[in-house]
């Protein structure tokens, strides 16, 4: 199978992605139609691709995108092919090195794996998303909230039917109250406003995908930067800070750690995925970025 559709609300189809070695690319939120999938968090969940190269997320993107009035908030944009562009090189984009929040409290594995994408593309710039940290804290007040709402019924009519970590998660958010919600809503505008204006200046940003490599079967906690966090809700540490203002992200396979590999996000601006694409083709061609093919 050459590649498969996903849903990302904050890095369901990066991380398993970058964990095992494969292309992941989630669009901009609205690009494609998330009807008759599963809600998780209305302002959140995105329908995106998994594949083994490029190309392939690429052309699934061009048959995915577009309106459609089943979901709500689907844009009503013309679809954009990207597969014409996908050869077009890198010549004019402007392309950084995220900093701050997505250089600290990961392996040092993760962001040497950055460091080789960007010396593929001759990237020394450096660039600072500010209150990424921030962003994430919230993120996970909106995802609790929204999640609650959701399923909120469910929730109190067949609890043990859901698995003890979501329904916990759940439960929690349904407790959460209304002001957090609305200042968590408040400091979003605020940060995609910080967003856009970064934007102005550059067109793709790299960081990594995850933390670390793959965490063993069960490994409920890891240590990361010398701290001992959980490992669940710690390997979207680099994913959830993006996935807040919807902007598209292509994860691909860099380094490796021992025998497992790691991911390097590629970030463009809302509809920058032609962009995104362009630099992932660029790092698989020169042979940086490569799926890892089980024999």
């Amino acid at each position: 199978m050459p590649l498969t559709l996903g849903s990302d609300s904050n890095g369901s189809v990066r991380v398993p992605a970058a964990l095992c070695g494969v292309f992941g690319l989630k669009p901009t939120y609205g690009r494609v139609s998330r009807a008759g999938s599963v809600p998780f968090a209305a302002s959140f969940d995105h329908v995106g691709v998994l594949g083994r190269s490029v190309r392939d997320v690429t052309a699934a993107l061009d048959v995915v995108q577009g309106a459609d009035p089943e979901d709500p908030v689907c844009s009503t944009r013309p679809a954009v092919p990207c597969l014409p562009r996908l050869t077009d090189g890198i010549d004019g984009l402007r392309i950084a090195v995220l900093d701050g929040h997505f250089a600290r409290g990961g392996e040092p594995e993760a962001f040497a794996a950055v460091a080789v994408a960007a010396a593929a593309l001759g990237v020394s710039r450096r660039a600072t998303i500010p209150e990424a940290h921030r962003a994430r804290a919230a993120a996970m007040v909106i995802t609790a909230c929204e999640g609650a709402a959701v399923h909120l019924d469910d929730l109190m009519t067949r609890p043990h039917d859901f698995d003890p970590l979501t329904r916990d998660r759940f439960l929690a958010g349904a407790l959460v109250p209304g002001v957090v919600y609305q200042q968590a809503q408040r400091f979003r505008a605020w940060y995609r406003a910080r967003v856009a204006e970064l934007f102005r200046e550059v067109d793709v940003l790299l960081a990594p995908t995850t933390p670390c490599p793959a965490p063993r079967i069960g490994q409920d906690k890891m240590v990361l930067d010398g701290v001992e966090v959980l490992t669940r809700s710690n390997l979207g540490v680099y994913t959830q800070p993006l996935s807040f203002v919807g902007l598209p992200v292509l994860s691909v396979p860099v380094g490796r750690v021992g025998s497992l590999p790691l991911g390097v996000q590629i970030i463009g601006s809302p509809f920058g995925e032609a962009h995104v694409l362009r630099v992932g083709a660029r790092l698989e061609a020169r042979g940086v970025a490569a799926a890892v093919i089980a024999p």
